[in-house]
């Protein structure tokens, strides 16, 4: 019999216990053994609850005990989910994990103690909810160097801009919306500014380099700037606009980016909409692919934490895959990078063509109808470091958005 703890017991946790309850022989069959839930480690009580059995107070009872083979750390957060994590490891118990804060933090570090006690340190539902994307990318695509992972890894701001978008509401109503059905926190920093989707593509960035990315590192944009004027010019381009986090990889370079962008209507992610996500890969080898699905949420996460602890069982004393390395990797400077440019501004087109085109180079133009006293054009791929040249001659006047290759 394989033991397993899970450390908390709030939406993630609750959610697998219940999948455990649903698919429980399916799960022994796959592992190869019995797997069952010994432990729950919360600071509360649920006397209503038929977890209550299971509940401990005291993670030093986990942590001590030889029959739990595999901690799933469901807490969220650094501390005390580090410190758990890390004695876990040391005591020779695989660890399943979504806490995303956590591996971008210190996944290398945690990677290498889990290779030094041949245990493993899993968190696929880190990145893509109950969307299967790690485990493609370290065991499916092994065969190809990947070029670019690009990505609507954020529920929460996935809804608001498409409500934004298709119902003309704007961003506090959206955002007031979000919050009472739930999809955003009270507090949704995290979630407008960019924050999550960072951390998400610096895990997909480290897998794919094999090297510590620091998230910090990532030029991170929310969408707290984006407006309903913006969604109509969009409309009168045939796009869209979407927060994507990005990864492109050119030789050894890899560039990483999150930040709302002007997305075509062919594009393969123009379409996901609502608080889904998907994840568009391209390979050298394997071309164009795309992952969609429910990108959160209580049992798509629970669903990919319960086929970590599967894989845990069955190579519970052996490490199946070290990720990436403590080696840091320099990202591309984001002054380097390539791209082309919406810009609105205010005024009359003909009053700036001439100064717009001295600065910013060819241009095209854009009307948005309904929007006196402002228009919009287009630049051709120039480096960030140069549009943030050009846009600079134009003091406080324009708002820009980015535009998807």
């Amino acid at each position: 019999m394989i033991g397993v703890a899970v450390l908390g017991y709030g939406t993630v946790g609750s959610g697998v216990v219940e999948v455990f309850r649903m698919n429980q022989e399916k799960m022994d069959r796959c592992a190869g053994d019995q797997v069952r839930i010994k432990y729950v480690l919360d600071l509360r009580d649920f006397p209503e609850d038929p977890v209550q059995d299971l509940i401990v107070h005291d993670f030093e009872k986990i942590v001590s005990d030889d029959s739990v083979d595999i901690v799933v750390e469901v807490m969220g957060g650094l501390e005390p989910a580090y410190t758990y994590v890390r004695r876990s490891l040391e005591a020779g118990k695989n660890v399943v994990t979504s806490n995303k804060a956590l591996v971008a933090a210190h996944g290398a570090e945690l990677l290498k103690i889990a290779q030094e006690h041949n245990v493993n340190y899993l968190f696929e539902a880190s990145v893509g909810g109950g969307i299967p994307i790690i485990r493609p990318l370290v065991a499916s695509l092994t065969a190809d160097e990947i070029e670019e992972i690009t990505g609507i890894l954020n529920g929460t701001t996935n809804y608001m801009m498409t409500k934004m978008f298709y119902e003309g509401a704007d961003y506090d109503a959206v955002l007031k919306e979000a919050q009472d059905n739930g999809f955003a926190e009270r507090n949704p920093e995290a979630d407008v500014e960019g924050m999550d989707a960072c951390r998400k593509i610096a895990i997909l960035s480290s897998i794919v380099s094999g090297k510590q990315v620091d998230f910090r590192e990532i030029y991170t944009e929310g969408i707290t700037k984006i407006t309903v004027p913006d969604m109509r010019y969009a409309k009168k381009m045939n796009a869209v606009i979407k927060l994507l986090a990005e990864m492109k990889r050119d030789g050894k370079k890899i560039e990483a980016i999150v930040a709302p962008f002007l997305l075509p209507s062919e594009h393969p992610l123009a379409s996901v909409n609502g608080v889904f996500n998907a994840i568009f890969v391209h390979g050298n080898a394997l071309g164009d692919a795309m992952f969609y699905g429910s990108g959160a949420g209580k049992m798509p996460t629970a669903s990919a934490v319960a086929a970590d602890i599967v894989e845990a069982a069955k190579y519970r004393s052996q490490t199946i895959c070290e990720y990436w390395t403590e080696e840091h990797l320099e990202l591309e400077s984001q002054k380097d990078v390539r791209r082309k440019f919406f810009v609105r501004m205010s005024g009359k087109a003909e009053d700036y063509a001439e100064r717009i085109q001295n600065a910013f180079g060819s241009v095209t133009f854009i009307n948005a109808e309904g929007y006196d006293g402002e228009f919009g054009f287009i630049t051709e791929v120039m480096k960030e470091g140069e549009y943030e040249a050009a846009a600079a001659k134009f003091e406080n006047m324009i708002h820009m958005i980015r535009v998807a290759s």
